[in-house]
């Protein structure tokens, strides 16, 4: 299957060099592009994208604003968004994944890294760097009070997705998670997917926010 990818960045040289890299992928392909974050919520909503890599910094409506009216779409028709910086300590970082980005790639990554992060987050993965995690969950810790609220929807959680939501707020993949366990990858993966669906959350960005604003894990134990 194509991955259909739209392109958002204010700099035009940037879009093009993105979008030659990627269109040079078989699985791949580049089918629009937008220079601000109003132009791209209309591109998205007209062509309907898998994956809008989009900027973070841009003049009128940012990277974040025009992520969030993106994913406030039905669910059938959200495409998954990867957010590009210069920097990967952005600012936005925490607001971004909790709006349901699905993860960080810097602007001058390799092609074969970009190529495979476009991929990893149409599967519906979540793509975050060791620094950006580390980051994210600093500014979780920070933004939760010293009594970590209780969210119901713990209470629906077996012992061992709760087990399993521990394991992915440390930054485990599946295969990593099966064996710490000692269960099949695909055991991990019907785990994953059940959590998520009994939290709410969109993906495993998203996990490892709410696992640490609602105490389920604790920095440094």
């Amino acid at each position: 299957m194509t991955i259909r990818v739209v392109i958002v960045d204010d700099q035009a040289m940037v879009r093009q060099g993105i979008g030659a890299l990627l269109g040079a992928q078989p699985d791949i392909s580049v089918i629009g592009e937008a220079a601000d974050g109003a132009q791209a919520v209309r591109e998205v909503a007209r062509l309907g994208p898998d994956v809008v890599l989009m900027d973070v910094r841009m003049p009128e409506v940012n990277g974040l604003e025009a992520t969030a009216t993106i994913l406030a779409a039905p669910a059938a028709s959200r495409p998954h968004v990867l957010m590009l910086t210069t920097f990967d300590i952005d600012d936005y970082v925490y607001e971004a994944l909790r709006i349901g980005a699905s993860g960080f790639m810097l602007k001058d990554a390799p092609a074969d890294e970009l190529a495979r992060a476009v991929r990893v987050v149409a599967q519906g993965e979540a793509l975050l760097a060791p620094s950006i995690t580390k980051r994210l969950i600093a500014e979780a810790t920070r933004r939760r009070s010293s009594v970590p609220k209780h969210s119901r929807l713990l209470d629906g959680l077996t012992s061992r997705e709760r087990e399993v939501l521990e394991l992915i707020a440390a930054g485990l993949s599946n295969a990593e998670i099966a064996g710490r366990l000692f269960v099949a990858e695909q055991t991990v993966k019907t785990h994953v997917s059940r959590v998520l669906t009994k939290l709410g959350l969109r993906d495993r960005a998203q996990a490892v926010v709410f696992a640490y604003e609602h105490g389920v894990v604790v920095p440094g134990a």
